[in-house]
């Protein structure tokens, strides 16, 4: 084709470079086939000027909306006054002021006291790290992860991933992983803790010694499925009595998105290793971390690294998130009443569906599960020509999953909720 035939052809299928040149590994384009120019707050800005409400926030990236005015603005100055880019694990005044940010009023007002480790810009690279270090520490392989998580594609978190889609494109078996099933998997009113601790007592049953559990608790990718804080108290105590560390996978939950800035803390528990990414940037930059329990911290330098971990406009953005939002627990207070506005409406649209619809999730990070995958992606469809983004999880795609942004004013909260109760309904006319 022409370079003339193609511009012709661009007007006509803006998604045609796309289309052209881009691999056929792209995903979320393909339901949202959009070509977006700007972003602000809680929307998103396609080439023709149309304005879309975002349900879908990077994947749970952009708690703080798009381009948020603080953060915005904390790394245009950083970046006019020629502030270091990229440093490796190189000393920088941006690391030093992000490790102080997130220690006083973060980690000390909740009276934990991790080490941090910086080990790749990505969620995947942070359970890379994690296992690799459970593994190192404790002498032992496996690890225990549940049925529906998901912590990443890269081989060993593809290994502690369930997704049959996602392992089938490995290529190589993936040992070093024993599955069991997460809280409600059988279904109410059975402890499946009941059988990991019954398989960790029978020297017969396979499992031998682990070395860690992982866990999610809410599965984003596996379908917004709640582990109970009893459940997870009892697996802490599992951890504790059969000599295993407990690694949370806090890269979706985290940040806030429960109404906690961990999402573990109602459930009182003490991880000794927590793995954290998405939105800890604040502006969806690529940065991710490892929180570990000082006593395991035993890496040799350089044993593990990563030439991005030394991401200085992502410590910039993600310090001035922590300085604007969780000097105080009022961020967190609102998001929880936002919570409630949220699951209140997607409580009623399940009431008024002619649908079975279950109420999912927790926070703002809740959704519905749908009938089927065929279901939720109608509803999608109907809800992105009505001008809002929302995306499905589960394993069969079939809980409509919103993600909105914590800073979302009620105005726009409310308008986007709308939508997506005018999209159910739509369906459920059909």
């Amino acid at each position: 084709m022409s370079s003339t035939a193609r511009a012709v052809d661009a007007r006509l299928r803006p998604t045609e470079t796309f289309d052209r040149l881009e691999s056929g590994v792209r995903s979320y384009c393909r339901s949202i086939p959009a070509v977006f120019a700007k972003a602000q707050g809680p929307e998103l800005i396609d080439a023709a000027g149309r304005r879309y409400l975002d349900f879908l926030s990077g994947a749970g990236s952009l708690n703080y909306g798009h381009n948020h005015p603080a953060l915005r603005q904390a790394l245009l100055d950083y970046i006019a006054e020629d502030g270091v880019t990229h440093s490796l694990d190189l000393h920088t005044e941006a690391k030093a002021k992000f490790l102080e940010a997130f220690q006083r009023h973060i980690l000390a007002p909740r009276k934990l006291s991790y080490r941090i480790q910086f080990p790749g810009p990505t969620g995947a690279n942070s359970v890379e790290a994690a296992i690799k270090l459970a593994r190192k520490v404790t002498g032992r392989e496996n690890i225990v992860t549940f049925t529906n998580g998901f912590h990443g594609v890269t081989l060993g978190a593809l290994a502690l991933t369930g997704n049959g889609h996602h392992r089938g494109a490995a290529g190589v078996s993936m040992p070093g992983a024993l599955r069991a099933p997460f809280d409600g998997y059988l279904g109410q009113g059975v402890d499946t803790l009941d059988y990991l601790d019954k398989a960790l007592g029978d020297p017969s049953s396979g499992f031998g010694h682990p070395a860690a559990v992982i866990v999610e608790t809410v599965q984003g990718e596996g379908g917004l499925n709640v582990a109970g804080s009893d459940w997870l108290r009892r697996l802490e105590r599992i951890c504790r009595e059969r000599d295993m560390l407990l690694i949370v996978d806090d890269i979706q939950a985290g940040c806030g998105r429960t109404g906690t800035f961990f999402s573990f803390e109602p459930a009182g528990i003490r991880p000794d290793i927590v793995t954290m990414s998405k939105s800890l940037s604040g502006m969806g930059l690529p940065f991710a971390v490892v929180l570990i329990d000082p006593k395991l911290d035993q890496w040799a330098p350089g044993e593990h690294n990563g030439t991005f971990r030394g991401n200085n406009h992502a410590f910039v953005t993600a310090t001035a998130a922590i300085e604007t939002f969780w000097r105080s627990s009022a961020f967190e207070h609102d998001v929880r009443r936002k919570s409630g506005v949220v699951r209140t409406r997607l409580k009623q649209i399940a009431d008024s569906s002619r649908m079975t619809l279950e109420l999912k999730g927790r926070g703002l990070m809740s959704g519905l599960a749908c009938p089927d995958g065929d279901a939720a992606a109608a509803i999608c469809r109907a809800a992105y020509a009505r001008g809002l983004i929302v995306e499905t999880s589960g394993p069969h795609d079939e809980v409509v999953k919103c993600l909105p942004g914590l800073t979302i004013e009620d105005e726009d909260l409310e308008r986007g909720l709308a939508i997506l109760a005018g999209s159910f309904r739509e369906v459920d006319a059909r």
